[in-house]
């Protein structure tokens, strides 16, 4: 085993990135580009978490919740909470149907926790709209390092994992700590990183779902501490790199890079894998004129990666269609939708949709597995138009959102939690376009204004 020094020399680099990730956060504006998608991402993240609230397990845990430790935070028309519960909602919501942000370096979403963390502590202090964008950038840029430096092991879930790091690191500067204690912040949250299993997905169990809860509020947690005088071992992540995951040894991007840029939006409520597949049978379906009844034989071809992710024919639960090639394209063929109304039961158990997901035959595209290259090629044979086909490259416009299209998907999510359109509406224009020295309680009660007790 590798003694301090050793993991210290190896992560020395990788743990002064992270430093002056935070340093330059801590005293730099925000470049405009930066704060234009941020806004983006958590306008995205908290219509997932609408969306998501509605659902009765998410529901009831909310009302359990309330009744333990009422507050003042409040999500749409659900119940008040206190300042925990508020953070752990907001961990929990966004991830139930598989629509929220993710990044590709990282191997997981950091905005999450990240913003969970923040949002309810920010507006217990009475912050602006600039200083919580200020806080999630800087713990976005944070995790989604972790993210790409900490791989998880092998049968580990991420979601319960580093992205404690990136919360700590934004509520520590959210409460105004300097450098240092924010490192430490980061250092603290270092030390008691859990484990959470990948086996729930396989398995199509929504426990999967409380995981980012944990690193949410173990972030509050640290930074609290930090600020409190609680101390770590500088070593700490060096520590957890060399001997408790299968840290990647690539050199972590620049404290400058930007990797919030990179953030992407899901168009649809499952996950990446599936996209690309349910693009084409979207235009199929266009090509159709939504006759489907005539469809006899349907083939997917893609990268092996994808199947071994989400082979998941017939899934019985929502989970399980998330990560299911055969349903997402049958859900997009039937409905021409994939969202978050499409795992409500009138939907997911149409007769319509099954049958044309037991006739997906899933193979895998050779071509794109060795050239380590993401796409899809989906082939419909039906009565009326024979054989039809659709690509999707990697690389396809339709795979990224762009604002409009994150706006829109926003304000459906809205609805599905019985937010008023205009209430929404103005929620998405304050945000997007409105003063970021804006309180953050007001921009915040426009989401709350139609909204009865």
């Amino acid at each position: 085993m590798a003694s301090l020094e050793q993991a210290a020399d190896r992560w020395g680099a990788h743990v002064e990135t992270l430093g002056a990730t935070i340093r330059l956060r801590l005293h730099g504006p925000l470049p405009g580009p930066v704060a234009d998608h941020a806004k983006l991402v958590m306008l995205d993240t908290i219509g997932c978490a609408l969306a998501g609230s509605c659902a009765p397990e998410v529901a009831a845990w909310q009302a359990e919740a309330s009744s333990l430790e009422p507050g003042s935070f409040r999500l749409g028309a659900c119940p008040r909470l206190g300042l925990r519960p508020a953070v752990q909602l907001l961990a929990i919501a966004p991830t139930w149907h598989e629509a929220c942000e993710g990044h590709a370096f990282a191997h997981g979403r950091p905005g999450i926790a990240t913003l969970a963390a923040l949002l309810p502590l920010g507006l217990e202090r009475n912050l602006s709209l600039q200083g919580l964008l200020d806080a999630f950038v800087l713990g976005y840029e944070v995790g989604a390092r972790a993210g790409g430096w900490l791989r998880v092991n092998q049968g580990l879930h991420v979601d319960g994992n580093w992205p404690a790091l990136g919360a700590a690191a934004a509520a520590a500067a959210l409460l105004g700590l300097a450098e240092e204690a924010t490192v430490r912040a980061v250092d603290i949250a270092a030390c008691q990183l859990p484990s959470s299993l990948y086996l729930p997905i396989r398995t199509g169990c929504n426990v999967r779902n409380l995981y980012l809860s944990h690193s949410a509020t173990l972030g509050l947690d640290s930074a609290l501490a930090a600020k409190a005088g609680f101390d770590a071992p500088p070593d700490a992540l060096a520590h957890y790199a060399e001997h408790h995951c299968r840290a990647s040894a690539q050199v972590m991007p620049a404290a400058a890079t930007n990797l919030l840029l990179d953030a992407y939006l899901k168009p649809f409520a499952s996950v990446r894998h599936v996209h690309y597949g349910a693009i084409a049978a979207r235009r199929i379906r266009h090509r159709l004129a939504g006759d489907i009844d005539g469809i006899r034989r349907i083939v997917l071809s893609v990268y092996e990666e994808a199947t071994v992710y989400c082979n998941n024919p017939r899934p019985a639960t929502l989970l399980a269609a998330q990560f299911s090639l055969t349903f997402g394209i049958a859900a997009m063929l039937s409905h021409g939708a994939l969202d978050a109304r499409s795992y409500e039961p009138a939907v997911f158990e149409d007769p319509a949709l099954r049958r044309l997901e037991a006739l997906v035959e899933v193979v895998i595209d050779d071509a794109l597995t060795r050239g380590d290259r993401r796409g899809a090629r989906l082939l419909v044979e039906a009565d009326h138009l024979g054989t039809v086909y659709e690509e999707v490259a990697a690389d396809d416009p339709d795979l990224h959102l762009r604002p409009a299209d994150v706006s829109a998907k926003f304000l459906r999510n809205a609805a599905v939690a019985g937010v008023p359109a205009n209430d929404a509406t103005a929620f998405v224009e304050a945000l997007i376009e409105g003063d970021e020295g804006v309180p953050l309680h007001h921009l915040w009660g426009l989401l709350q204004a139609g909204v009865g007790e």
